[in-house]
């Protein structure tokens, strides 16, 4: 494994910075009095997007990227240090075609998709033209264990008929989202087994936004906090598409989401490292500056505590993340499914960690809106849900584990029964 960043990452990683010093950041306050106000800022964003196309920043999460597709394909590996700069200012993401949830739909249309599918809706989301969201969770099931989803798609002829609920729905709300990727029960396929068929009852389907009998019926705050880009629940009644909609094969949605939930999962860990490196700045800043008790914070021993441990785990989560995305390059994402599921749950359980020692230096001003630190806290408690929680993650790892030391007591490993307890059936009888 070797991370050094090569050349033109180095290079990548420059005009990027400078993408963001010189248009990004001076964007942002104009950015947040739209938010306030509840509006989308696209005359904030528009522009900036055609800057970073221009200059070649654009669609650099795509490994599989085409010569005739518009961006800069990097590995995952390649890509993780850029997503890292991005994440410091969250809403950045979009500028470079770079944002969830679009980047896991890109990924699984390029995988997946009909020629006609590719151009009615790859091609346009591939430009920034339009935005899509995902359809998984559900209000009313474990939404953690995907194979509960139970909105009905239903065959009736030549269309699917489409009728249930789902909830926290990202980008739902944005004013350029066109596509709404559904996943729901399509029928009780026969397999061998139960595990088997559980797994083949799901498909997914293409519904565009708008279609008669798809509702938004409201934009979910997240830790009070009311996302312009939306958090949805949708109610789907009667929602009628052509079967030519569906993606993939029928009974095949739960493979296809799970092929899309892998990059994306690493992405999302790559910004919080981001997140929590701008917490650590700003951490260590206020430390220097603020005095309490007759000295600066930073002379106190607990705050140097704090500050040293957020340096070190973020540079451990770093390298865990450069590991799964390595990983997912070299040998694909099902053979780097522990890693991802390892770099999620310590980027989540990282970022909240981070920012909250950040905002117990900052004081109460730390809980306004006045730094950026209480919503990067609130978005790293919902990454401990989003994508899986935290608990689907440590049973995926434990599990990994579990079946290595299977494999190791079958082969009777010395340096392992060198140090186990003699079993009942090995003692002799007194």
């Amino acid at each position: 494994m070797h991370f050094a960043h090569t050349d033109r990452v180095t290079q990548l990683q420059e005009r990027l910075q400078r993408f963001m010093d010189d248009l990004v950041i001076p964007a942002h306050a104009q950015w947040q009095r739209y938010e306030e106000a509840g509006v989308y800022p696209l005359d904030v964003i528009e522009p900036l997007k055609a800057q970073a196309r221009a200059l070649g920043l654009w669609n650099l999460f795509l490994p599989g990227l085409q010569a005739h597709e518009p961006g800069t394909r990097l590995s995952n590996l390649e890509y993780a240090p850029l997503a890292e700069i991005t994440g410091r200012v969250p809403w950045s993401a979009e500028v470079f075609n770079c944002n969830a949830p679009d980047t896991g739909n890109i990924e699984l249309l390029h995988r997946f998709a009909t020629p006609a599918q590719y151009d009615q809706w790859l091609a346009p989301l591939l430009a920034g033209e339009i935005r899509s969201c995902f359809a998984m969770s559900e209000p009313d099931v474990a939404s953690s264990d995907p194979t509960n989803i139970a909105l009905g798609i239903v065959r009736d002829g030549d269309h699917y008929v489409i009728n249930g609920r789902k909830w926290f729905i990202t980008g739902a709300a944005h004013p350029h989202c066109r596509l709404v990727v559904v996943m729901g029960r399509s029928g009780d396929a026969p397999k061998a087994n139960a595990l088997a068929a559980a797994h083949s009852r799901h498909s997914l389907v293409l519904v565009p936004l708008p279609t008669p009998g798809l509702t938004i019926v409201r934009n979910i705050p997240v830790m009070q906090h009311q996302s312009i880009e939306g958090h949805c629940e949708l109610l789907f009644r009667d929602v009628r598409v052509p079967v030519g909609n569906r993606l993939g094969d029928e009974g095949g949605g739960f493979a296809l989401a799970q092929a899309r939930l892998g990059p994306g999962r690493v992405h999302h860990c790559m910004r919080a490292i981001g997140q929590c490196e701008l917490a650590l700045d700003l951490m260590a800043a206020r430390a220097l500056e603020r005095r309490a008790f007759g000295r600066a914070l930073a002379e106190h021993a607990n705050v140097q505590d704090w500050i040293a441990h957020s340096r070190v785990e973020i540079d451990q989560a770093r390298l865990l993340a450069l590991r799964a995305a390595w990983r997912m390059d070299t040998e694909g994402p099902t053979a780097a499914r522990v890693d991802v599921a390892a770099i999620k749950l310590v980027a989540a359980q990282l970022q909240t960690r981070v920012l909250d020692r950040a905002m117990q230096i900052f004081g109460a001003m730390g809980l306004t809106p006045d730094t950026p630190l209480a919503q990067l806290w609130s978005w790293g408690r919902a990454m401990r849900f989003l994508d899986g929680p935290d608990e689907v993650h440590l049973r995926t790892i434990a599990r990994a584990e579990l079946t290595r030391a299977k494999t190791r007591l079958a082969t009777n490993a010395p340096h392992l029964r060198r140090w186990m307890p003699p079993h009942p059936g090995d003692m002799a009888p007194c």
